[in-house]
């Protein structure tokens, strides 16, 4: 069976994440022909080159590249070992966490909080991007789970499965002027209102489009967002109505005094904890799923 040199590994990591190999000498306290040697010696045992010369430095090769992903996920598991076992009485293991843009935070922190509550807590580490970025960093082993408001597509070249958290309505908020306004004569005051909604790929946008469709409304958008946070605060200066999952509304208006114009009616927001495994597993995995089927959304 063959072994991989774990200290070879360092090495080449260290040159690859530096740049140079004189950087990842200086970084690493040895000469560069000592960490030439050992990435050479790295190379004939992977029976491949990792870097190639170009101009006067070295950029990685495609094996290079691949090998270099590896070595990130390994080291950043072994920073975790030793915290996990030097912080053991904390009991403060990381949960790493994806949020994909389209989820908004006062939604996601909702669904996040029972894994504070666990009997051993886990330490909250969330990485947030879009759904296939995320993805990929799932099956890298990356993430422990991906919070989405849409399941992972059965295109996907990963293994990804999804466990439905529940669904909520979606509601209208303004600030408190527009909303007393767009309440009057609803949902035809909506016609050429101005209007702020989530970008066209989120799945929101999607369902509030066929919504104003479906009823013959045209909204002025006068903007449009991939962070719903970012819309619910430029809400705040451009006077418009804009849409929330509703398990999200009462953080809206504690923080920021929305009011409420309506839920829109046969249109509801999903949520999903998307795992590359498919029975749970992880605690804080878990603890998220129940708490959400059982209390969260069944209460909004």
């Amino acid at each position: 069976m063959d072994w991989l040199n774990y200290h070879h590994l360092r090495y080449f990591w260290y040159t690859a994440r530096e740049g140079s190999l004189r950087k990842a000498a200086e970084e690493l306290g040895v000469s560069q022909p000592s960490i030439s040697a050992q990435i050479h010696q790295l190379e004939e045992s992977l029976g491949a080159a990792l870097f190639r010369k170009s101009g006067r430095g070295q950029v990685l090769t495609d094996t290079g590249k691949v090998v270099f992903d590896y070595a990130e996920e390994i080291f950043s598991l072994g920073r975790d070992l030793l915290g996990a076992v030097q912080h053991r009485d904390a009991k403060l293991a990381p949960f790493h966490v994806g949020l994909t843009d389209t989820v908004p935070k006062s939604a996601a922190s909702e669904i996040l909080k029972p894994v504070f509550f666990l009997p051993e807590p886990s330490r909250i580490v969330c990485h947030e991007g879009n759904l296939g970025d995320l993805l990929q960093r799932l099956a890298a082993h990356k993430l422990d789970t991906i919070l989405a408001d849409e399941p992972a597509p059965s295109s996907a070249k990963i293994k990804a499965h999804n466990h439905s958290l529940g669904a909520c309505g979606i509601t209208l908020c303004a600030p408190a002027k527009i909303a007393s306004k767009l309440r009057q004569g609803f949902p035809k005051s909506l016609h050429g209102a101005p209007a702020l909604l989530p970008t066209e790929h989120s799945a929101m946008r999607r369902q509030v489009d066929k919504w104003f469709e479906e009823r013959v409304l045209q909204p002025k958008i006068i903007a449009e967002f991939d962070d719903p946070a970012f819309m619910q605060v430029f809400a705040l200066e451009a006077q418009g109505f804009f849409p929330l999952p509703s398990v999200a509304v009462e953080s809206a208006v504690k923080r920021y005094g929305f009011q409420v114009i309506a839920e829109l009616d046969a249109i509801q927001s999903e949520f999903f904890a998307i795992t590359g495994e498919r029975k749970l597993r992880h605690p804080a995995t878990m603890a998220v799923t129940q708490n959400a089927q059982l209390r969260l959304f069944v209460r909004s």
